[in-house]
Order: C-alpha cells, then structure tokens, then sequence
C-alpha cells in the first residue's frame, strides 16, 4: 500500500512505476472488440500495470495477447456486471468459465437491491458461491459504494465490507462505473480500508481520471486501482 499520512514531504509523491504496479488497465465497454483487448494488453505491458480487467467474453482474447509480452499483465475478469442482478450460480459460472480461459482475477457484482434491502445474508450467500467455484483466484467483491452511501449510509456499506471478508473475498471493490450514483470516491475508501483494516484489499475504481484523484484514493487506503485511462494518470505523476 502506498500511503502519505501527515505533511507532505518532497518526493513523497510515489513514481509512475509504482503506482503503474497498483493498476488494473480496465476496459468493460461492450462495443469493445478482440483489436480493442490485445492493444489493452500491450498498453498495460508497455506502462508496467498490474492487470487487465475485461469482460468475460474477452478473456480469451486477452490470455493469447499476454503471451507476446515479457512482462505481461495478470488477467482479471468481472462476473455478474453490471446490474450484479443475475442469479449467484449464474456468476459462479461466469466467473468459473473466465478462470478456465484464462482469468487470474474475478471482479463480481453484489446484488446492490438485496444491500439495500437489509439482506445481507443473501448478499453473503451470493459472494460465498462465487469464492467457492474460483478458489484458487482472487476475488474482489464491487459494492457499488456511491448507491449504498446514498440510499443507505455509511452502516450498510461497512455491513456489506464485513460480508465479503466472512465470505473469503480478497479485495472490496467501490464501483463498476456504470452506476448512475457514481464512481468511488475518497470517503467510500475510507469507510472500506477501515471496515476491513489492512486483512483485504480496497480497490478504488470509478471516474478516477486524474493523477490527484488516484493519490487521493491511495491517501485513503486503496492497494488496487482500476483505470481506463491510466496512461494519462501516469502521465499526470
């Protein structure tokens, strides 16, 4: 974890390679095609990102593009995204099938109305079937944080923190970023980091657009971040 607590000191701003080590290259956007994914691949080879995050469709694509990099990007994989409304079996397969082609990662959505509702059981549920069909991958639950701050409070995310940690989970995630409540943002990490206290990951995701926003998020306690545009954020430090 990068983390600058207190005044500011020069050359206290981390480096582009370190931050580039905390990133998950990410494009989710449906018209994306086969092209779109090999040049994602070579770009997170090219800026050193940690990851590429796609969509399950095109992990396969992403595994064949990895192979032609010496320092090639770890595959991550979203299931049940965007809505997180499908049935827990149906993302267990999904993310089940991505790790079979390829994935090393799983991205999952929780059932954000379920949260919402006070069913945190179910949402438990849901998480514990995906983390028992991938148990050999890394599995990072996406809160959609912007909804339930705003329809719920603070009490419902850090509930839905707690689920994901009792239900093995490895990272909690802020955002997929086509919620209309919005991305993540600095308060939502900090409710995360401090629910699950260093044992998980927070990856912070969501319009981070901006080399400022991504140290902020860092500031906060994220270890992961996922960007689109991570070239321009790197090239902001």
């Amino acid at each position: 974890m990068i983390r600058r607590a207190g005044a500011k000191r020069p050359g206290d701003v981390p480096s582009p390679a370190e931050v580039a080590a905390l990133v998950d290259h990410t494009l989710l956007k449906p018209e994306a095609t086969d092209a779109d994914v090999i040049a994602l691949v070579a770009e997170a080879a090219d800026l050193g990102a940690y990851a590429v995050c796609v969509s399950p469709s095109m992990v396969t694509a992403a595994h064949k593009a990895v192979g032609a990099h010496p320092e090639s990007p770890v595959i991550a994989a979203v299931a049940g995204f965007p809505s997180g409304k499908h049935l827990p079996g149906i993302k267990a397969n999904e993310a089940s099938a991505a790790v079979e082609h390829g994935a090393a990662e799983i991205d999952m959505v929780i059932d954000v109305g379920a949260a919402l509702a006070g069913e945190i059981a179910a949402v438990a549920a849901d998480i514990a079937m995906v983390r028992s069909a991938v148990p050999g991958a890394v599995l990072k639950v996406i809160v959609e944080s912007a909804a339930l701050l705003s329809l719920s409070g603070e009490a419902t995310l850090v509930a839905v923190c707690r689920a994901a940690e009792e239900s093995g989970a490895d990272f909690v995630k802020t955002s997929t970023g086509f919620h209309p409540a919005g991305g993540g943002s600095v308060a939502a990490v900090e409710i995360m980091a401090g629910t699950v206290g260093g044992r998980l990951g927070v990856k912070a995701s969501g319009g981070i657009r901006t080399a400022e926003h991504a140290l902020a998020m860092l500031d906060a306690g994220a270890t992961r971040l996922g960007l689109s545009g991570t070239r321009a954020v790197l090239d902001g430090l």
